[in-house]
């Protein structure tokens, strides 16, 4: 494999977008510490294939809008591979293909952990990571990409990594999915933003291209706000320690993407995707040094 290449694939496999991936487990293994059900292995396999699931979506992403017309040279987003000429559509479906492949072999060992309920949740998730811009039905085409990302980055990711060391799922589990569910909801509303015109141009009927720029600004406010305001919510119930307010901390880089996705269009609304999926992350992590310092 020639320099060129690995750079490719480097682009193809977009790095950023991996912190946002490791949210959801990231929390889940926080309250499975919590309450001391806590296993390395079964942590480690979790974020792992969430990993992989975010890379062979983002390869099933870089090759099916192409194919579809939507990724033009006009596209304001980051370098897509196949467009660019920089890899063929085979060989992006060659990855997305070896990628799934390990992703399922790491679902076993935790299907074999948790049983049948972890089966069905990746099955289903493999199936959404492709049918996302691939297939008859193009999820992202017809306005239904927020809800299943909120779906498998928020409730499948939290309640399902939880599930696979504790055997059950724990109210908290259930409030936790919201969080990082809803943060990573926004990393979504932004990309749809900043491919609006072109989305419209292409087809691609985003929640954004169906109700405008205002109704998206909106919706980006709302999931960060009520992703902030579940933690104090929950404290007050009891359901968390008034500590995982530690994860507030990470606010300054939430305000400086929301700043950015009110005052700018286009290309420069790349750094706000960056930085809310920063923010996913570092809100789960704040979040688990919260409760272990409770």
């Amino acid at each position: 494999m020639t320099k060129e290449n690995l750079q490719a694939w480097g682009l193809a496999i977009r790095p950023r977008t991996l912190p946002a991936a490791a949210a959801g487990v990231v929390m889940g293994s926080a309250l499975a510490w919590r309450d001391g059900f806590f296993r390395l292995d079964a942590a480690l396999a979790c974020l792992f294939a969430a990993l992989l699931l975010q890379i062979g979506s983002n390869l099933a992403n870089d090759v099916f809008d192409f194919e579809r017309g939507t990724d033009t040279p006009e596209r304001l987003g980051p370098t897509r591979v196949t467009q660019a000429g920089m890899l063929t559509p085979s060989q992006v479906k060659f990855g997305m293909g070896v990628v799934f492949t390990v992703a399922a072999l790491l679902g076993l060992y935790l299907a074999w952990l948790g049983g049948w309920p972890i089966i069905l949740i990746g099955v289903a998730a493999i199936i959404s990571a492709i049918a996302y811009t691939g297939g008859p039905f193009p999820l992202g085409y017809h306005g239904l990409g927020d809800i299943f990302v909120f779906i498998f980055f928020g409730l499948a990711a939290v309640a399902g990594t939880y599930y696979v060391q504790a055997g059950s799922v724990s109210a908290a589990a259930w409030w936790m999915t919201i969080p990082p569910g809803l943060i990573i909801t926004a990393i979504l509303v932004v990309n749809n933003l900043r491919d609006l015109e072109n989305d419209r141009k292409g087809g691609k009927h985003t929640l954004a291209v169906v109700f405008g720029e205002t109704f998206t600004k909106a919706e980006y406010l709302l999931c960060m706000a009520a992703a902030y305001l579940v933690l104090p919510l929950a404290a007050w119930m009891g359901i968390v320690s008034w500590f995982s307010l530690l994860a507030w901390a990470s606010l300054p880089i939430a305000l400086r993407a929301a700043r950015t996705v009110f005052t700018q269009k286009g290309r420069p609304l790349n750094a706000a995707l960056a930085g809310t999926g920063q923010t996913a992350f570092v809100f789960s992590l704040l979040f688990w040094i919260g409760i272990a310092l409770g």
